[in-house]
């Protein structure tokens, strides 16, 4: 298609900063053909460029341009993609001779929308790996990006599915080694992040000695409240290196945890939310924060109608999977019942009894982790995957869904491991160990009752339940149950890509195997490192890998296989987990 750069433009000005061409071209002078019109101002690409939420036939494409200093004007921006990596290589050497159908579309950004750029660009052939790259023409001549792979779904058919898994990557608590050993791996198709992609705390929050340690102090210094604020945060965590790099290797899907609003987050409020220090409505709060997400994250917009903070979606693998990724904090999440806060003031002797009646709470019908509106929703995916013949259904799940309680620490600990348990922490841990109750209210723990729906949904629909879940900084193989004793398919926890796992605040180092002992839920449990998890999803296994890098407090690292665990399809569920050897 002969495109001029006259009737480019003529197409590029009447789509309103939308899409507003689309063509091949070779053999042509640049800028008679690659341009969408001349930048009032010199840009750079400082961070990076990402793609998520493939389908069979679009995906997401998302950039940051950075002006050389601020505009109001709208800045013109060009996307290129091809199944051919030297066409797109091309554009920048101006070799347009090689550039087989390289297809283009114009865009703008500005300020409104921090100047970053995100496409979601469809009618694109299913189950194909193409390239993609952004560019700018500028009074200096034209600016690109990097160069992004991507790929979209199969329709049918889909004989293997890897997926690196990660979650919790607080930028002071160390170098994101695991976003670089996970993008020198070359065979991801695709990677999900189950949040906590950034932190919301200041220099003086969490985190804040080992980011002095390591020159690596949040941006901006305060925690943040406000949309700027937000944004400046993502900017920060997106100029880092490693993290660009892990963006370019494939599609991702995203959602986030507490840490892309405040912590502990719930759809009216936040344990990190205090009104009384001046941080306004926590309305105005959470909006901001995911306007800032929606802008940032290569992500697709909820659609129209409904809220902004409903971005659980599912997408099909073919025959082999259906990934449903929830929203399990703005939408439909009751109000949080913390073990700190209950048994904060109260006397010894009455613990028991307060722990009781906090059960009693905990156990109510009408808690929510997701609210009425998606649980049906989940539960008419899990019924429709099922029926369809779909040999998995993977939930994208933020917090454990498993039950888990602490072991007996004064029964199972010798007066010598008593001693290594920190003041504080340690010591509150364990008194509580001895009433053998669920620890972390946070997670489905904390939602008995909605936990048991979801997990009725899925033995009425005979799916075959694979969950991954982030949050704990910790890595989990489990064989969750529901309370007749069904086990409901198995769960592979991920650790932390920087964040402090239960290993650091009880540092004993048979923490895992205790944890194990004491739940039946619980295979495997390594609460030590950071790393991620490789999901491989077949027609006859689901299989995790557990990788962990040595440290995070250097960028010269190794990385190291710690642990595999399989399950198989049976009739009517999923089997037990079986551990693979690993010759590591």
């Amino acid at each position: 298609m002969d495109i001029s750069r006259r009737k480019a433009l003529g197409l590029f000005a009447g789509a309103a900063g939308g899409a507003g061409l689309a063509g091949c071209a070779a053999g042509r002078a640049m800028t008679d053909v690659y341009s969408a019109g001349l930048s009032p101002v010199g840009v750079s690409f400082d961070h990076g460029v990402a793609s998520g939420d493939a389908m069979q036939d679009r995906v997401v494409l998302w950039t940051r341009v950075t002006p050389e200093r601020p505009t109001t004007e709208q800045i013109p921006v060009m996307v290129y993609h091809s199944p051919d990596r030297a066409a797109v290589e091309a554009l920048e050497t101006g070799s347009l001779d090689t550039a087989d159908m390289v297809s283009f579309q114009g865009l703008k950004t500005g300020q409104g929308r921090d100047y970053t750029v995100k496409i979601d660009l469809k009618a694109l052939q299913a189950d194909t790996e193409f390239y993609y790259r952004f560019a700018v023409e500028t009074p200096d001549g034209m600016v690109f990006s990097p160069i992004g792979k991507t790929r979209t779904l199969p329709v049918s058919g889909g004989d293997e599915l890897k997926l690196g898994v990660i979650s919790c990557s607080n930028y002071p608590f160390g170098y994101f080694n695991v976003y670089k050993a996970m993008a020198e791996r070359g065979d991801l198709d695709a990677i999900i992040h189950l949040g906590d992609y950034i932190y919301e705390y200041g220099i003086d929050g969490y985190g804040a000695e080992m980011g002095e340690a390591l020159n690596r102090r949040h941006d901006p210094v305060t925690e943040i409240v406000t949309l700027d604020d937000y944004r400046a945060r993502h900017r920060q965590y997106k100029a880092d290196a490693n993290l660009q790099a892990a963006h370019a290797v494939c599609p991702w899907y995203c959602t986030w945890d507490d840490h892309e609003s405040a912590n502990d987050s719930y759809r009216t409020g936040a344990q990190n939310h205090n009104p009384e220090n001046g941080e306004g409505d926590w309305t105005d709060r959470k909006q901001v924060a995911v306007q800032a997400y929606l802008e940032w994250m290569p992500v697709r917009d909820p659609e129209p109608g409904r809220a902004k903070e409903s971005i659980y979606r599912s997408v099909d693998f073919g025959d082999l999977v259906s990934i449903f990724m929830l929203e399990s904090r703005l939408t439909g999440r009751s109000e949080e019942i913390s073990w700190f806060t209950e048994l904060a003031d109260v006397e010894e002797k009455d613990i028991p009894a307060k722990a009781m009646e906090t059960m009693a709470r905990v156990a109510s019908p009408s808690r929510t982790m997701l609210g009425d509106v998606q649980e049906g929703w989940l539960a008419d995916g899990l019924a429709r995957s099922a029926q369809e013949g779909k040999t998995w259904q993977l939930l994208a799940n933020q917090v454990i869904i498993s039950t888990v309680k602490l072991p007996n620490f004064m029964a199972v600990l010798s007066p010598e491991e008593l001693q290594l348990m920190p003041e504080g922490f340690g010591r509150l841990m364990v008194q509580f160990s001895q009433l053998g109750l669920p620890f972390n209210l946070d997670a489905w723990d904390g939602f008995p009752a909605a936990r048991e729906r979801l997990f009725a949904a899925a033995k009425q629909s005979g799916a075959r339940l694979v969950t991954i879940t982030g949050d704990t900084h910790t890595a989990w193989a489990n064989e969750p149950h529901s309370m007749d004793g069904t086990q409901i398919g198995v769960e592979f926890g991920c650790t932390s890509v920087t964040s402090p796992g239960l290993g650091q605040s009880i540092p004993l180092p048979n923490l895992g195997p205790l944890m194990a002992d004491a739940n039946e839920d619980v295979t495997w449990f390594d609460p030590f490192g950071h790393g991620y998890t490789l999901l491989t999803l077949s027609k006859d296994k689901a299989r995790a890998d557990f990788f962990k890098v040595s440290t995070i407090e250097s960028e010269t690292f190794e990385t190291d296989l710690v642990a595999s665990f399989e399950a198989e399809p049976v009739e009517g569920g999923i089997s037990p987990l079986r551990q693979v050897q690993t010759s590591s």
